[in-house]
């Protein structure tokens, strides 16, 4: 594949050179070195090298404000995708955050020959089953922890309060010890190669173990299954993010949730959100918890404002910035919690509390937690009752 390929491929020949993208990203509002409109122009004047073998290609979120924005439809998300891949071809990578650890992790996992003890946190309070045709996906969560502990997050209590929802729920999910990485990092970074390695492994997976749903606590996970695999590997099986699951059980039997007295704003993410268009199911889940109180940030919904850094590639004192305003928004509602439903909100906001960057700026803290880890206690406490 060329960039004129691409460039057909996400309707770029549309562009009406308008620049709203530009007005719209939220890098470009604080970095005026990146630009959307001037990637597509280079494009589009066949100015290959200044769009592949620029680094700040790497800089863009993927976060859809843009193509939401854009009068032609241009997929620009889709076309950076695709240009990293070109760039891959030609050496030139992103700069990878956690010294590229997870990177690492998932082309380690594209060997058919690696051995993983993914489930060794997996205790007797937890019910789960062979025969369930219900798959929990963990994803990363167990790699996670090791290198997330400095900043007191723990991905994998995301999927303990997942799983403990399904079993109050009177489902006992199938877990795969043998599992992998979704490869969306891989994919959006332009990996190709260790993305279809890993589809590929995790679609046998599935079929071999016969289930007819997967529900996900990762919305990047759920999207990768969901838009991404079908182009690649067939499933044929459901795709169900846990906050659809839940609005789906309270319209059968009507969900009891223990009353729990908080004010909180919800952070809409990036992939739950524009990419699946998933906003009322968590909000609806929010509300039916008694003694909450819902605040919405003054960018909500498809205006959301992304947390800053996708595919823990090029996370840089823009990134920060952006997390600045988006937890000062939060502040601003007069909440006390910030709930989110993406692992990778919830590091990079715990991390903007920790690094404050060269600048030292003070940073406005809220404490966060994950949409399943407010479910959970919710749900625990109605039994306890």
């Amino acid at each position: 594949m060329n960039l004129e390929d691409i460039i057909q491929q996400t309707k770029t020949y549309y562009c009406l050179e308008c620049g709203k993208c530009t007005s719209i990203c939220p890098v470009a509002k604080y970095d005026s070195s990146f630009s959307p409109r001037m990637m597509i122009e280079n494009a589009l004047l066949g100015f290959e090298d200044d769009v592949v073998l620029n680094q700040k290609l790497f800089s863009c979120l993927t976060c859809y404000n843009c193509q939401q924005e854009c009068p032609s439809d241009v997929d620009f998300p889709i076309f950076v995708r695709k240009a990293r891949s070109i760039a891959q071809d030609n050496g030139q990578h992103g700069v990878c955050a956690h010294s590229g650890q997870l990177q690492s992790l998932a082309r380690l996992m594209t060997s058919p020959a690696i051995k993983q003890k993914r489930l060794e946190w997996l205790s007797k309070e937890y019910r789960v089953s062979e025969d369930s045709d219900v798959l929990l996906w963990v994803g990363c969560a167990p790699y996670f922890e090791p290198i997330f502990k400095d900043i007191e997050f723990s991905a994998l209590g995301i999927i303990k309060a997942s799983l403990r929802i399904l079993n109050l729920l009177g489902i006992e999910p199938r877990l795969l010890p043998n599992e992998r990485c979704c490869g969306h990092d891989a994919l959006w970074t332009g990996d190709i190669e260790t993305f279809k390695k890993l589809a590929e492994h995790n679609a046998a997976q599935i079929k071999e173990a016969g289930v007819k749903k997967i529900v996900f606590s990762c919305p990047e996970g759920y999207r990768t299954f969901k838009l991404d695999y079908p182009e690649h590997v067939d499933l044929g099986c459901e795709v169900q993010h846990v906050s659809e699951l839940l609005v789906e059980k309270m319209g059968q039997n009507g969900l009891k949730f223990g009353e729990i007295k908080k004010k909180v704003t919800y952070q809409d993410p990036c992939r739950l959100g524009r990419h699946l268009g998933v906003y009322d199911a968590p909000r609806k889940v929010i509300e039916s918890i008694p003694g909450i109180e819902l605040v919405e940030m003054r960018h909500s919904g498809w205006e959301s404002i992304c947390c800053g850094t996708s595919a823990f590639t090029n996370c840089d004192s823009y990134s920060n910035m952006l997390r600045a305003e988006r937890l000062s928004e939060a502040v601003a509602t007069g909440a006390e919690l910030l709930i989110t439903a993406c692992p990778k909100c919830q590091t990079h906001f715990r991390c903007a509390t920790v690094d404050k960057g060269e600048e030292h700026r003070p940073t406005p803290k809220i404490e966060v937690m994950d949409l399943a880890n407010l479910v959970a206690n919710a749900m625990g406490e109605s039994n306890n009752g």
